[in-house]
Parts: structure tokens; sequence; C-alpha cells
């Protein structure tokens, strides 16, 4: 069977947001999560969850906590991703910052933030790649940093392309960079997605379009700050991720 067009994609998209339009002006509580099963976002549909979790005996037994979140294992070079290589990456580069913080505006401290990312020409250095761009053997598009005392986290990068993903015809994603978050264990880890302000994609991505509030679309996007720009070095942009709350940054279910 062939995948939707973007014009079906699009039908699809307006009908659940009126949807959940209606329901709001009825009195339904506003939502900032999508749900799981979103059907312009096909995968969905076949990979979420469709049974009752499964109770565990003993939990403590199956969370891993330890020293690989420790300081002694995250240096200065992990934040930078244009210095893990002999030579300079392709593309454009950017500082990334931010701050973690609970519901209350809170800083998150020692936090473990890890990043991953396709490179300028929208690729990811993966075997299961399948987008035929060209590959920087100088770029390999994964950081990680942990938050300091007011919770903010700081990398340096290449801004990432769009690519095709074959989620219907014509499908692009925007670029974006994925973010995790841990706590101290495995089983708090949290995984969301920053995109880039002005990016024409944003209408025809359903992974997007899936936060159906306006405003918790809109906090997924990061601020262009002139201030945080380098001179001669790169370009400057603010992200904080709320884990919690009426403010919470829209994770990925299923993580």
């Amino acid at each position: 069977m062939s995948p939707p067009t973007q014009e079906t994609i699009n039908a699809e998209i307006c009908e659940l947001r009126d949807a959940y339009a209606k329901a709001v002006a009825g009195g339904a509580p506003r939502r900032d999560h999508p749900d799981r099963d979103y059907p312009p976002y096909r995968s969905s549909v076949l990979r979420h969850p469709k049974r009752p979790l499964v109770a565990v005996r003993d939990p403590e037994a199956m969370e891993l906590t330890g020293p690989v979140f420790g300081t002694t294992d995250v240096t200065e070079l992990d934040s930078d991703l244009t210095r893990q290589h002999v030579g300079e990456p392709l593309g454009e580069r950017i500082t990334v910052t931010g701050r973690v913080l609970d519901r209350d505006g809170r800083p998150v401290r020692g936090q473990l933030v890890e990043i991953w990312q396709a490179n300028a020409a929208g690729r990811y250095a993966h075997r299961r790649e399948q987008h035929p761009a060209p590959l920087d053997p100088n770029f390999t598009g994964v950081g990680r940093c942990l938050t300091d005392d007011e919770g903010r986290y700081h990398f340096t990068t290449i801004k990432p392309g769009p690519y095709p993903w074959g989620n219907h015809t014509n499908a692009w994603r925007p670029a974006h960079i994925h973010f995790s978050l841990f706590g101290t264990a495995f089983t708090q880890r949290l995984v969301t997605q920053m995109y880039f302000p002005g990016d024409p994609l944003f209408p025809y991505d359903p992974i997007l379009q899936s936060v159906t509030d306006e405003a918790a679309r809109r906090r997924l996007v990061a601020e262009y700050v002139h201030d945080l720009s380098v001179p001669e070095y790169s370009l400057g942009y603010r992200w904080d991720i709320v884990l919690d709350g009426p403010c919470a940054t829209w994770m990925e279910k299923g993580r």
C-alpha cells in the first residue's frame, strides 16, 4: 500500500485539530501531549502500547543506577560536537543552551542531558540510515553534558538539515535536535525534540502537529538570541526544558 499524500495528511491533521478545539470549547481539559496513536504519524498507530503496564515485583531490581551518570564520565569535549574529530565539520556552527526546570521554575541540577542529530546535509551517522545525503567524517552528531547549579546545559554543534522520512508522499522532517534527559536511573528518562524558528516545514510535519495545543507546540521551538552568538564563530539559540506542570515541554511517549 502506497503512503498517503500530503493532502490526506493535512486533512487528517485539520480534522484532529477541529475535534480537539471543539472538545476544549465543551469543557474538556487542555492537553500538551498528543495521543499515543496519532494517525497522520503512521508508525505511532503500529507501535503504541495497547496493553496495561506490567507490574514488577521488585521495582528496584529493574533500575540501573551508579557511575554511568557520574560527573567523571562527562567531559567538556562531550558537549562540543564540533571538536570531537580531527577536522572541522561542515555546516553552520551553532550554540544551543537553556535551563532544565521543574514545574515551579526551580533549576534541576546535575541532570544528564544527551543530544543526537543529523548533520548539515540531513543525514544521521547510523548504519540504518537510508537518506542518500553525504556523511561528514568530522561530525558524529552525538553529545552530552550535565546541568550546572542553575540547571543550565550548553552545546556547540552544527545546525542539522531536514531529511525525508517516508511517512507519506514527499514527507520531510523539519530541522531538529533530539534531547534525552535522565534523572538518576534509566527508568527516569525523558525524550523530546527541539526545533528552529521560522522553519517552512512545520505545517507539513505530523510529529510536530500531533501536539495539538498551539502554546505547547511553540514551546518546542528554540529562540534565536543574538547575545548568545559568538562573534565570527557561531549563532546562538536558547531553549528551556520544563519537566512537568502546566508549562511542561512535550515529551515523546513510550520512551
